[in-house]
């Protein structure tokens, strides 16, 4: 168990009409110069947000206590916002600020969000001379239709010809994010996406069911009834599609919405749901010490002006209920749930709660584990709601 390292880019191009996390649209390189010296600074202070302690992880064989200065970490990913829009050059400091403070395996698997129409050979050259191994590619669809309607600022074509710029500057581990049950959405235009997504043999595939959150202009667009969501049944029927293609194309499910071909999990992403530290530095950036949670500020300005001025930008932390989320992250993974190991540390809490979900066939209990079913997929909130 080693930890992993966030960084957040939280500037686009222009913002999607379903996205609800912190981003900024990208105006004056003046200021992301600016983040990035904040976000360098955040680094070089030792702790996510200039903390002390943070670092502290339940020991083991492999992994050495006490500062963050002291840890040795094995996955970097950067998220966004878009950090493919950063310069090659503005990257190579952040990583080196991150280099001054952690040990780096050398095996470290180093994934940068990217986004179609925000790179050039030349950037991708430079992006992996600066050891970026994993490229998460952010295509979303292929319907021409439906990127207008997530105002994605792309065409199907950027996507096709950055992912070959991708693979001819030798990135040879790449996801593609594809959102399914958009508004007027049918399963023929999912279907036709899968289609193109497997053909293109991505290693990793993360596929999600769309979202629609409060305060974004799709949100808007429903409650205005310009847009009507999809129903429940269609949603459930694209979920299934996508199980069933992706396993006889050769993609294993390996998480609720996540595949890949054997050996090709993202190793970073998992830490999350085994409740593995990860360091978070940047704007909305969240930490995990083995025991409390840590969540920067949202806003990009005040995020800057705090780091400046005070060294830390945290605005929230919280004691983290080991018992409670070690069964509904677990529960995310295909892997399910070790049940003696679990009721060993934490007493016989899993069986109680589990056995009504089991009796209406949404997890089931098989070689000493706990796991979702396929109906526990689709009603995978309902599950995790008996355990928070």
């Amino acid at each position: 168990m080693r930890p992993g390292v966030y960084l957040h880019i939280p500037f686009c191009k222009s913002r999607c009409s379903y996205c609800d996390f912190a981003t900024d649209v990208w105006r004056d390189s003046g200021a992301v110069e600016r983040y990035v010296d904040a976000l360098c600074r955040e680094i070089e202070g030792g702790n996510p947000s200039g903390r002390e302690g943070v670092g502290t992880v339940p020991q083991d064989d492999t992994l050495p206590t006490g500062r963050v200065s002291a840890s040795h970490i094995d996955t970097i990913y950067f998220g966004g916002g878009t950090p493919s829009l950063l310069e090659p050059e503005q990257i190579e400091r952040i990583l080196n600020a991150v280099t001054s403070v952690f040990s780096v395996a050398e095996s470290a698997e180093i994934t940068m969000e990217m986004n179609p129409a925000t790179v050039t050979p030349e950037k991708l050259d430079a992006f992996r001379k600066l050891g970026i191994n994993r490229a998460s590619f952010g295509v979303q669809t292929f319907n021409e239709r439906d990127l207008k309607l997530l105002a994605r600022g792309h065409d199907a074509d950027d996507a096709r010809q950055t992912y070959r710029m991708l693979r001819e500057a030798g990135f040879a581990n790449i996801s593609f994010d594809l959102i399914a049950g958009l508004p007027g959405q049918t399963i023929e235009d999912w279907s036709r996406n899968l289609d193109e997504a497997i053909a293109m043999e991505p290693e990793h595939l993360s596929l999600y069911l769309l979202e629609i959150h409060e305060g974004t202009p799709l949100a808007e667009q429903v409650r205005s009834g310009r847009r009507t969501p999809i129903d429940d049944e269609l949603a459930a029927e694209m979920y299934e599609m996508m199980l069933d293609r992706l396993a006889a194309a050769g993609y294993e499910q390996y998480e609720i919405s996540n595949f890949a071909k054997p050996g090709f999990e993202s190793r970073h992403n998992t830490k999350y749901w085994r409740l593995d530290p990860v360091y978070g530095f940047g704007v909305s950036a969240h930490s995990f010490d083995g025991r409390e949670r840590y969540a920067n500020e949202r806003d990009t300005a005040k995020y800057v002006s705090s780091i400046e001025e005070e060294g830390s930008a945290e605005v929230f932390r919280e004691i983290v209920n080991i018992g409670s989320e070690t069964a509904f992250l677990g529960l995310r993974l295909n892997e399910g749930v070790d049940i003696e190991a679990y009721e060993r540390r934490f007493g016989a809490e899993l069986s109680l709660k589990s056995s009504e979900l089991i009796e209406r066939g949404l997890v089931e209990s098989a070689d000493g584990r706990l796991r979702l079913t396929r109906k526990g997929m689709l009603f995978s909130n309902e599950v995790f709601a008996e355990f928070v």
